[in-house]
C-alpha cells in the first residue's frame, strides 16, 4: 500500500472498509448482468463512461497517511487495466451455450480468487461475449468490498441502467416496511406490554450480544456436509435459481409472515433437505449457524446513488451492515421426511422478530469501534474473519428494480450477485428483479454440491 507524506484533503476510508481489505481477508462483491442480446465493441467505452463518474471512490487507490490512517486518493484510470474481454473456445473450436455455462462459472471462481493489483482503484469489469443458456452475453462487475457494501455497489451498478420501456421514467423498487401486517398482530395491552417493550429486549439484548461474543471467538458450528471447517478462502462454484415474487408473496399472505420470513424458511428447509440428502445417515440437530447481514441504514425505501451521495446524506453510501445469528432450525429423528415444511418459515420468523427486538448488534458495533481504538483495524478484521469462519452460511438479500432494465440499449434479461473473499463454505444471496427473485448459490468447490 502506498505510503504518503501529505494527506490533508483526501477522504478517510471508512472502518469496515479498512476491514474488508486487510492482510487477514479481501472481500469484493460480483454483481453480474445478463443481456438479452449480444454484446457488441461499444459497450466497454459507454460503461466507463457511465460507471467512473458515479462516485469518487471509483478513481481513487488506498493509501496509508502519515500518522498511520488510511485514506482515499484520487488517481489517473488506466481503463485498459479495468476493462477485460475475455473468450472461450472449446477444444473443437466453437462452443455450444451448454458448455459456456461451465466456462462462465470456472471464469467467475477464477476472478473471485486473484487479488486486485495494487496501486489501482478497488474495481473490474469483464465482458463476456459468449451466448449461455441464461443470456446472449455477461456483463462482471467486480468491486471491492471496501468501496461499499452490497446496497451501496448495487446501487451503482443500477445508477449505469435505465428503463427499458421508457429511459426516461425513473426505476422503482420494493417498498421496505420496518413493521408489516404480519407483526401487528402481535401488540399486547397492560402489563404484557410493558414486558413485551421494555423488559424482553433487555433481556433478547444480553443473550443476543453474549452468543454473538460467543461465536465470534470460541464457539463454532459443528462440522458437516455444509462447513468443512477450513478457515481459508477456497475456490467456490456458482449456481443460481429463479422464483416468482408473486409465488413468494401469496405465501406471505397465507401464513402471515413477511416475505423475508418466506425467503429465510426456504433456505433452512432446503439446507437441511441438502444435508439428508448428501449424508442421509448424518445428524440433522447439528449446532449450524446462519450469519444474516442486515442493512442498518434507517431507511423506509431504496436510495439512488445521487441521492446517498449527496453532501447531507453522504453517510448512506458506504459499508453500513450489520451481522445477525440466526441458528438453522434443528431436525429431530421423527422428521427426517420433513413432513412439515412450513415450521421452518414459523421458526425462523420467531427467531428473527426476537433477535430483531434487541440491541445486541448495536452492541456488538461498539465492540468492534472498541477493538479499533485499543488495537487496530487488522484485529477487527480477524475478529470478523473468525465470526464468519465460526458459521455455517452467510445470507445476504438486496433489493432490486421492479421494472426490466437496459444497459446502453442492452436489455438486461437477468441481474445476480455474489460475494468473494469470505472463508464460510455456502453463501446465499439474493436479489430481486422484474418481478422475480434470483436465489444465488456460493459453494466451496468439491466439497458442496452447488447445483444440487
Amino acid at each position: 500500500m502506498e505510503l504518503i507524506k501529505e494527506d490533508e484533503g483526501l477522504e478517510p476510508v471508512s472502518p469496515t472498509g479498512q476491514y474488508f481489505n486487510s492482510k487477514v481477508m479481501s472481500v469484493s462483491i460480483l454483481g453480474i448482468l445478463e443481456s438479452e442480446i449480444p454484446i457488441d465493441d461499444s459497450l466497454a467505452t459507454l460503461i466507463i463512461d457511465l460507471f467512473l463518474p458515479i462516485n469518487p471512490r471509483f478513481s481513487s487507490i488506498m493509501v496509508m497517511g502519515k500518522k498511520g490512517a488510511r485514506k482515499w486518493k484520487k488517481v489517473e484510470v488506466n481503463v485498459e487495466n479495468h476493462v477485460l474481454v475475455p473468450s472461450f473456445s472449446s477444444p473443437k473450436g466453437s462452443s455450444s451455450p451448454s458448455e459456456n455455462d461451465s466456462f462462465l462459472k470456472s471464469y467467475i471462481s477464477q476472478i473471485a480468487m486473484h487479488p486486485f493489483p495494487q496501486g489501482q482503484p478497488l474495481w473490474e469489469i469483464h465482458i463476456i461475449k459468449c451466448p449461455t443458456s441464461e443470456a446472449q452475453g455477461t456483463i462482471i462487475f467486480k468491486l471491492h468490498h471496501a468501496l461499499g457494501d452490497g446496497y451501496s455497489l448495487v446501487g451503482a451498478l443500477l445508477s449505469c441502467l435505465q428503463r427499458a420501456d421508457d429511459p426516461s421514467l425513473p426505476i422503482t423498487f420494493p417498498s421496505v416496511n420496518k413493521f408489516s401486517s404480519a407483526n401487528k398482530d402481535d401488540r399486547n395491552t397492560g402489563i404484557r406490554k410493558v414486558v413485551s417493550t421494555c423488559f424482553l429486549p433487555l433481556v433478547n439484548t444480553v443473550r443476543d450480544f453474549g452468543w454473538s461474543l460467543l461465536k465470534s471467538t470460541c464457539l463454532e458450528d459443528d462440522l458437516s456436509p455444509i462447513r468443512c471447517g477450513s478457515g481459508s478462502f477456497q475456490p467456490f462454484s456458482v449456481s443460481t435459481i429463479t422464483f416468482s415474487l408473486d409465488r413468494i408473496k401469496e405465501i406471505k399472505s397465507c401464513l402471515r409472515v413477511t416475505i423475508n420470513d418466506v425467503i429465510t424458511g426456504v433456505i433452512f428447509l432446503a439446507t437441511r433437505l441438502y444435508m439428508q440428502r448428501v449424508s442421509p445417515n448424518s445428524n440433522l440437530s447439528t449446532n449450524s449457524t446462519a450469519l444474516v447481514l442486515l442493512n442498518t441504514r434507517n431507511l423506509q425505501d431504496y436510495k439512488s446513488v445521487r441521492e446517498m451521495v449527496r453532501p447531507n446524506s453522504k453517510s448512506l453510501w458506504g459499508n453500513k451492515f450489520a451481522f445477525l445469528h440466526v441458528p438453522i432450525p434443528k431436525v429431530k429423528a421423527s422428521d427426517y421426511q420433513f413432513s412439515n415444511p412450513l415450521k421452518f418459515v414459523y421458526k425462523a420468523r420467531e427467531v428473527i422478530k426476537k433477535k430483531r427486538n434487541s440491541f445486541g448488534v448495536i452492541l456488538t458495533g461498539k465492540l468492534l469501534e472498541m477493538m479499533k481504538k485499543c488495537r487496530n483495524p487488522e484485529a477487527v478484521a480477524t475478529h470478523i474473519n473468525r465470526t464468519m469462519r465460526n458459521s455455517s452460511m452467510i445470507i445476504s438479500n438486496v433489493p432490486g428494480p421492479m421494472e426490466k432494465l437496459s444497459l446502453a440499449d442492452h436489455p438486461i434479461k437477468g441481474i445476480y450477485f455474489t460475494v468473494a473473499g469470505s472463508p464460510e463454505s455456502l453463501q446465499v444471496t439474493m436479489i430481486s428483479y422484474a418481478g422475480n427473485l434470483r436465489v444465488v448459490v456460493r459453494a466451496k468447490q468439491g466439497f458442496i454440491n452447488s447445483e444440487l
